[in-house]
């Protein structure tokens, strides 16, 4: 095999089951990657030096083609079902040797890299692909060790990915032509059939939820930003809740917007990249992330571009509603260097957008009340959102990232209770979505009221602020925030049908309990006394 590239591990890919490749480029530049991914026709240049690839079938992950091998190593630990699906070891041996067979003769891309900003809390990873755009996308999302560090690279786990291999359902026990399986015993994640690039990502952060708890780290699906005083906040939230816009706050520092780890000396960014939605992006509303969708080496997915003038149509859906743009983080203003904010977070934040307009704005949970939360993940979808939604559908993710959990999501409950324990940190649920009535019947919170609710928290100006038991969620509801009417805070008094707003409240609350019965025999008596009392 003939080798070429900045730095080449001593740790070989002989080592991965992978054997006469043509070419094995090791570790290259985002600038000599861009030029590959054009010269083997992977994708576009656009008119700011960005890469437009189309990822063909699959333009969004998979979930029915994720697999874990089942072993002695982690098989007791995984909450086995519809999430985390069983795959055979003779089964996964097969698709590995087919898979490692297909990379001969190919020209082959290492990155040698790191899931964790905090070195003493990483993953040192390997991603090897068929594909010059892929391995720039891991690049880009991925941690950069040192030139040093790189030559000594020995990886505690492995990605081999080929996006043009299509598995045989019929002979590998795959369900389609795509596969995500993961063998944590053989350190090993095997990925084709899909050229969506955040199967990688999201790859990798499936393992790390599976391996730093086994560390008494707590990994998230959120995003953290840090104040001057070195106070730091997490925020939760599914797709839709205000996640990225409101932890982008000018008078704080981003340490990242999607992944993150907690632990006992410090919170810590998985990633170096951010992947975001783009579709209808705005540069007035999201100024940083619309100056990084165009710029160099950003690799953008499913995005339409004129071919003459090679400009970007974000407002298009033609290709797919999930068009993505991977980025470094540092392309945004105020992101941390470090990825780090030493010591525990003194706030949570857990975002909903509650379409029944039913929720608080703001509340402050008890420890149990977190967890009970926690483990719902809840927000709601709306009309147009995805087809055949007419009216407010509820939906819940568990620990707010339920497709990505290997373990039961108790167990990522229970450490956030400890680690909620050890910081005394003040959990708050906010409520992005309606007030004065449902979808269709109320508006959308103020983005302004939010921001304000938000900064009053962190601030600290309603630590000592006195509040009120909702009557039927139990979250304690602040009486009075600096710049927010009072009579927002209390969404029964928005709606002019009392009577409707009693009605949709007992709905909602009845959905949070018909979610948490599946979670229920293992969780505390502490946790389930939380659930709402419609």
């Amino acid at each position: 095999m003939e080798h070429l590239g900045p730095v080449r591990s001593e740790y070989g890919l002989e080592n991965h089951g992978i054997v006469n490749a043509k070419r094995v480029y090791w570790n290259l530049s985002r600038s000599v990657l861009l030029e590959e991914a054009v010269r083997r026709g992977e994708g576009h240049v656009s008119a700011a030096g960005a890469i437009v690839i189309e990822t063909g079938k699959y333009t969004g992950r998979s979930p029915s083609d994720k697999f874990i091998v089942k072993e002695s190593f982690s098989g007791d630990r995984i909450d086995w079902g519809k999430v985390n699906r069983e795959f055979d070891t003779r089964k996964f041996d097969l698709l590995h040797a087919r898979l490692s067979a297909y990379m001969q003769g190919k020209e082959l891309y290492v990155q040698d890299c790191r899931g964790g900003a905090a070195k003493e809390h990483a993953l040192d990873l390997r991603v090897v692909s068929t594909s010059a755009v892929h391995s720039l996308f891991a690049r880009t999302m991925f941690l950069r060790p040192t030139k040093e560090e790189r030559a000594a690279h020995v990886p505690q786990f492995t990605i081999l990915h080929a996006p043009e291999f299509k598995a045989d359902p019929t002979i590998d026990g795959t369900n389609s032509e795509c596969f995500v399986v993961v063998n944590y015993e053989r350190k090993l994640c095997l990925i084709g059939g899909t050229a969506y690039a955040g199967e990688i990502k999201k790859a990798a952060f499936s393992v790390l939820n599976y391996l730093l708890p086994l560390k008494n780290v707590f990994p998230m699906h959120a995003s953290v930003n840090v104040g001057t005083a070195g106070d730091s906040a997490v925020f939760f939230g599914l797709s839709g809740t205000g996640k990225t816009t409101l932890s982008a706050d000018p008078e704080r520092e981003l340490i990242g917007d999607d992944e993150h780890g907690w632990a006992d000396d410090c919170v810590f960014n998985f990633e170096g990249g951010c992947y975001a939605k783009t579709i209808r992006l705005s540069q007035e509303a999201e100024p940083d992330i619309w100056q990084a969708v165009h710029s160099y080496a950003t690799i953008l997915e499913n995005v339409v571009m004129d071919e003459w003038t090679r400009e970007l149509d974000l407002d298009s859906a033609a290709l797919t509603e999930n068009t993505r743009a991977a980025y470094m983080l540092g392309r945004i203003r105020n992101a941390s260097v470090s990825g780090v904010a030493k010591g525990h977070p003194k706030n949570v934040i857990m975002l909903t957008a509650d379409a029944y307009g039913v929720l608080p704005p703001i509340a402050r949970l008890t420890p149990a009340q977190a967890m009970y939360h926690f483990i719902s993940g809840y927000t709601a979808k709306v009309a147009g959102t995805e087809r055949g939604i007419t009216e407010p559908q509820a939906t819940f993710s568990a620990c707010f990232g339920g497709p990505f959990l290997p373990m039961h999501p108790t167990v990522y409950a229970k450490m956030l209770g400890e680690k909620l324990e050890a910081s005394g940190a003040a959990v708050w649920l906010v409520n992005t979505g309606w007030t004065g009535g449902p979808y269709g019947v109320g508006k959308r919170m103020s983005i302004a009221h939010t921001r304000a609710m938000i900064s009053a928290a962190l601030s600290g100006q309603l630590t000592d602020t006195p509040t009120t038991p909702d009557p039927v969620f139990g979250v304690g509801v602040p009486k009075e925030v600096p710049g927010v009417p009072t009579e927002v805070l209390t969404p029964r008094n928005t709606w002019e049908d009392k009577a409707a707003y009693d009605a949709k409240a007992k709905h909602l609350a009845g959905l949070f309990v018909a979610n948490f019965a599946k979670f229920a025999d293992q969780a505390t008596d502490e946790v389930k006394a939380a659930a709402p009392k419609g």
